[in-house]
């Protein structure tokens, strides 16, 4: 046996937190050694961030990026270990995002991003540019700081191998596992076994299903070891990189990290034997008869030796993947989330407007989870989470022990009731509070909307506004809505920043938003009501998914109440009950939120326009008439059109579907359109008589 213990990492790196990287970067490295690794893989970008977008540009980032790695240079650190660090690195005044190679306080080599991330929420060409010399390197000329301390003047920078004296490594970064043409393929064909990925790679719902199985495929085709590292947390936006980090041989698991922790460095290990990846290798002829003619890369040699004698060794044995439900995922991912952007903002909680719905419980029920998951770190002696707690509440001396009694400090809900508001939803509301311990209050908001009305009538005395159900139209009708919502983001603002100070802490609250990802594509929301806050967990969820996860956070996380929350029909509250009409959110939309969901993904993830839509549901809704699908399909775009403004203005949410509509960073759109869809709808209304031309002459068929 050829034995060799590997590390890699999830790191909770944090955008342009130089000091704070690095000492997590060294951190890792320590634990990595007490295990006995000879190797050690970290995140993309760790020692800046990943998310530092436009601050990339800044001749700034790259020097700080220097300097950490001097730190980690003059130590002695790497002494015994082959670390790999990401970085950017400015060569020939071209900045490239960077895998850089340090044994023995001695830079080995820099490889450079071969194929970057631009799409979705990626924009790595902005502000990188890939190293498309496959199979060339150049020297590298290092700077000053870095000069004095290890006395090099160049190193090698490009598509590189390092060949130690046992066995060959080399990287790959994020994007390039998910390209056709993938780094590794080459790489193993040209006899390197240990091929590393050091990525920064998001949450994204039942992603991880997709990284497992190209890396599980890239190594049972190909034989060799591959080790994945990652970030894991908020580094500063929208998205929350979810670590799990793991190790794998000739197609099988052997080490795998956290999806969703609090841990700042989670360092896991594997010793994996490098003969059972020559003995697959070897076995499969076809494979070696492509690798004899396979073209190769330059290799750099070191004197190291990454294999170990010790023969109380012995291999890592295959483990099962770990997957979570979609409700597990929509649970801790956001509520991770949540706790580092608490901790990082350097707020003391949350506030949250609590109506009894679905949408607002769920966020409440995902505080409740944070406080579960941060009970949980301290009971097992995590300080910086109990330092983090400590400060978060103001108590020096403070542990927390218990999630209700640390949800009734971090946790400030009120529900903001109108004479338009129902007994059962304020009940509920109370009855979901209780449950996750949150500090509850209930306000009346009519004295805040008549003050409006009543400043409107003495300005314009000959016209007092009126409800649909008392006559009004359906302009007074919308405006009397939208000043209710209004209001309640005002009074959450104010009581946001007062509700500490009343308890004689100092400091103020985040607003949480809680609109969910559907409501937002149909534009159903009032601009700058609720779901105008700080930040949103559940922004880019479906009403589908909310609901399947209350569920399951009714039956496993202590939360009973959350099932007659989702046995509740959804409705604003925001008109009169009547004899004969009561509010309802789907009634009031047009479309089921599960018509909602199917339309946000043709919309974004399969790129449909109106027409492309209409021909893609004329099938799959085959139960109904071409004109009923038609007019759906209509119907949901004339909305969405009309409403898209609001999307300009969207609270910061929590990136988890792939079909989010967020305006800012991710799906990039106009905000004033056609309402009428003219040579869209036209081309559509054609295709309607074709589809009912065609299905007339297929009963025609049959019938004979």
């Amino acid at each position: 046996m050829k034995l060799v213990t590997l590390a890699t990492c999830n790191l909770d790196q944090w955008a342009l937190d130089f000091d704070g990287n690095l000492k997590r970067i060294i951190a890792s490295i320590k634990i990595a050694k007490e295990k006995g690794a000879t190797y050690r893989l970290g995140p993309e970008l760790e020692i800046c961030g990943y998310g530092c977008e436009d601050h990339f540009l800044e001749e700034d980032t790259v020097l700080h990026s220097w300097k950490s790695l001097a730190e980690i240079l003059k130590s002695d650190i790497t002494n015994d270990i082959l670390c790999d660090f990401g970085m950017p690195i400015l060569h020939k005044n071209v900045r490239y995002n960077c895998r850089v190679f340090v044994l023995n306080g001695k830079v080995v080599c820099i490889r450079p991003k071969m194929a970057l991330a631009a799409d979705g929420n990626y924009r790595e060409n902005r502000w990188f540019t890939a190293w498309t010399r496959q199979f060339e390197f150049e020297e590298h000329y290092l700077p000053g700081i870095i000069v004095s301390i290890t006395k090099q003047d160049t190193v090698p920078f490009g598509d590189v191998v390092i060949a130690t004296r046992d066995t060959a490594i080399a990287a790959e970064t994020c994007e390039e596992l998910f390209t056709p043409q993938s780094p590794h393929i080459a790489l193993a064909l040209d006899g390197v076994e240990i091929i590393t990925n050091g990525s920064g790679s998001h949450h994204q719902l039942r992603k991880l299903n997709t990284r497992i199985d190209l890396m599980r495929d890239a190594t049972n085709k190909s034989g060799g070891v591959y080790l994945y590292s990652n970030q894991q947390g908020c580094d500063g936006g929208r998205l929350y990189f979810d670590g799990c980090c793991l190790i794998m041989i000739n197609g099988n698991l052997v080490a795998q990290g956290s999806q969703f922790s609090l841990l700042d460095v989670e360092v896991i290990t594997a010793t994996v034997d490098l003969e059972a990846v020559r003995s697959q290798r070897a076995s499969f002829m076809s494979r070696c008869a492509q690798a004899a003619i396979a073209q190769k890369f330059p290799r750099i040699n070191v004197d190291f030796y990454l294999t170990s004698h010790d023969l109380a060794l012995s291999p890592s044995l295959p483990i099962p993947p770990k997957y979570l439900l979609s409700e597990e995922e929509i649970g801790f991912g956001p509520a991770c989330w949540l706790w580092d952007y608490l901790r990082r903002s350097k707020l003391g909680g949350y506030f949250l407007p609590l109506s009894g719905g679905a949408d607002s419980s769920a966020t409440a029920t995902i505080v409740g989870i944070m406080t579960q998951l941060v009970v949980k770190e301290c009971e097992e002696g995590n300080q910086q989470v109990i330092e983090d707690a400590r400060r978060i509440v103001g108590d020096e001396k403070y542990v927390p022990k218990d999630a209700r009694e640390l949800a009734s400090r971090v946790l400030f809900t009120c529900y903001m009731g109108s004479v338009n508001s129902s007994s059962e939803t304020r009940d509920r509301a109370a009855l979901v509070a209780k449950e996750i311990g949150a500090t509850h209050n209930n306000a009346i908001i009519d004295p805040i909307t008549t003050a409006f009305l009543d400043t409107w009538t003495k300005i314009f005395p000959e016209k007092t506004p009126k409800f649909k159900a008392f006559g009004g139209t359906a302009t007074e009708n919308l405006a009397l809505q939208n000043i209710q919502a209004r209001s309640r983001m005002v009074l959450s603002y104010l009581m946001a920043q007062l509700l500490l100070w009343k308890e004689n802490r100092p400091g103020s609250l985040l607003v949480l938003g809680s609109a969910n990802v559907d409501e937002a594509l149909r534009g159903y929301m009032t601009k700058y009501d609720c779901s105008s806050a700080d930040v949103n967990p559940i922004g880019a969820v479906s009403k589908m998914d909310l609901k399947r996860f209350l569920r399951w956070a009714a039956a496993t996380r202590g939360y009973p109440s959350l099932v007659s929350v989702v046995e509740a029909t959804p409705t604003a509250e925001l008109e009169p009950i009547t004899e004969n009409y009561t509010q309802s959110d789907e009634a009031d939309m047009g479309m089921t939120y599960e018509e909602l969901s199917v339309f946000g993904r043709l919309r974004k993830i399969e790129r449909c326009g109106p027409v492309s839509m209409f021909q893609k549901l004329v099938h799959t809704w085959a139960h109904l008439e071409p004109e009923a699908v038609a007019k759906k399909v209509k119907m949901f775009f004339f909305y969405y059109c009309i409403n898209r403004h609001k999307l300009t203005t969207l609270t910061p949410s929590y990136h988890a579907e792939n079909y989010s509509p967020d305006d800012n960073r991710y799906d990039l759109r106009p905000f004033l359109y056609n309402s009428k869809w003219d040579a869209q709808f036209r081309v559509m209304d054609e295709l309607v008589e074709e589809v009912k031309k065609a299905r007339a002459r297929k009963l025609k068929q049959q019938q004979h």
